[in-house]
């Protein structure tokens, strides 16, 4: 095995290392703000995964990196929800994990990279052989890492019954003196600590604050068109996929309880990888209540751009600058990525108190409409009356935002980052 330089005295070349660093899932959105606020620091970033949008001269691809090969989904479907495994599923976890291993070798030597940040990789089990891998790597190197917790496994009723725990004790996390692990939400925090012992910063998702969004502009002048909504729809918007814990029957309970002019609930991701039974859930429930739902993923991308096929795309900052009211009734969160965008876009939001929620966020004082579990006539009431009343909506907004910037900005990310940086 090569060996590696120390960089407690400089540290310049840093490589993310994720399943997939692409799109608009939130952790993808979390990386591009990490790289962000690196770059400005005067740090090079580069990108290890199954797939990425990232520039392709600072991305290195591996197939069996993504939680979509066909490879990967065969060991998922074979070690989630069973008590056993078979002997072939096992060869085939370490044949992959090892192509993996020498692949993270390559990727380091190739940027010379300094230090590694592995983005949610090492936290939920979405790649077994991916973080083996990793973990693998770091403990034959004692390499300088970074990892960037967004989801555990133990968070997930999926993932609950498995044959596979052996894997996880020793992956998801491990447990390796060149780790420093960062997690998004103070209970993650504590059940880290509390389950493996393993001490903590935590890092809130962050949004440039500092840099306010720029006004709508002529690129999205037909959107509301191109989704079919007339002139004087009221265009309320459910930025998350279409699964469960997201709790879209709720935003179809709003829809139809409110008194106002023709709202329509515009759903902006499609299911991904849990499924399309639950979006037949959300198609039935919304015809039987009498609600329009309409789905954009197909419009959006990372950036603004022209596709030969779909014709012009939308980024989200277009979605959410084009919305009405945005809707965020999910039953849990890692932390809340939908919930910032929509403080950062400067639109009433309506969330119900998940956990995540009542703990690191509801204490700080935003301004916003709170669901309890169940969409009151209370909550109806003020969504109208913001809705109505323009001064008392923009006073929402603004105040929402500068709290954001206080909590939430880039320059929290900065500081907290910079002082994990010089641990090493």
């Amino acid at each position: 095995m090569a060996t590696y330089k120390n960089p407690s005295d400089r540290i310049k070349n840093i490589g993310f290392v994720s399943t997939r660093i692409a799109g608009t899932d939130g952790v993808s959105l979390e990386i591009q703000k990490w790289a962000d606020v690196l770059e400005r620091n005067r740090f090079n970033c580069f990108y290890f995964a199954g797939v990425s949008d990232r520039d392709p001269e600072k991305s290195f691809l591996v197939e069996e990196a993504h939680f979509e090969h066909p490879v990967i989904e065969k060991i998922n479907s074979d070690l989630f929800g069973k008590k056993d495994r078979r002997g072939e599923t096992s060869e085939t976890i370490q044949k992959i994990k090892d192509k993996l291993k020498g692949a993270l070798y390559d990727f380091v030597k190739r940027y010379d990279l300094d230090l590694i940040i592995p983005e949610n990789a090492l936290a939920i089990p979405m790649n077994i052989p991916l973080g083996l891998a990793i973990t693998e790597f770091i403990a034959e190197t004692c390499f300088p890492t970074i990892a960037h917790h967004h989801d555990f496994s133990w968070e997930r009723p999926r993932f609950l019954i498995n044959s596979c725990r052996d894997y996880l004790n020793m992956a998801f996390p491990p447990h390796l003196p060149s780790i420093r692990h960062a997690v998004i939400n103070s209970l993650a925090s504590e059940q880290l600590s509390f389950r493996r012992g393993i001490s903590n910063i935590l890092i809130p998702n962050v949004l440039d604050f500092v840099t306010e969004p720029p006004p709508l502009d002529d690129y999205c002048n037909d959107l509301r068109q191109r989704i079919g909504l007339q002139k004087d729809d009221l265009f309320v918007l459910q930025p998350t996929r279409i699964v469960p814990r997201k709790w879209i029957e709720r935003s179809i309970e709003i829809v139809r309880d409110m008194r106002l002019p023709n709202p329509v609930l515009v759903i902006s991701h499609g299911m991904e990888d849990e499924g399309d039974d639950y979006y037949v859930r959300v198609e039935d429930y919304s015809q039987s209540m009498g609600v329009k739902i309409v789905r954009i993923d197909h419009l959006i991308a990372s950036q603004r751009t022209v596709c030969e096929k779909r014709g012009k795309l939308f980024s989200i900052a277009d979605i959410y600058q084009n919305a009405d009211l945005v809707t965020y009734p999910s039953g849990y969160e890692g932390f809340g990525n939908a919930f910032l965008e929509t403080i950062y876009y400067k639109k009433p939001i309506v969330v119900n108190r998940y956990s995540i929620y009542i703990a690191d966020i509801e204490p700080i004082g935003f301004d916003v409409i709170v669901l309890d579990g169940f969409v009151s006539s209370k909550a109806v009431a003020q969504i109208e009356q913001i809705l109505r009343d323009k001064s008392r909506l923009q006073e929402m907004v603004e105040h929402n935002y500068q709290i954001g910037m206080k909590y939430f900005s880039y320059e929290v990310l900065e500081e907290k980052l910079m002082h994990l940086i010089q641990t090493f």
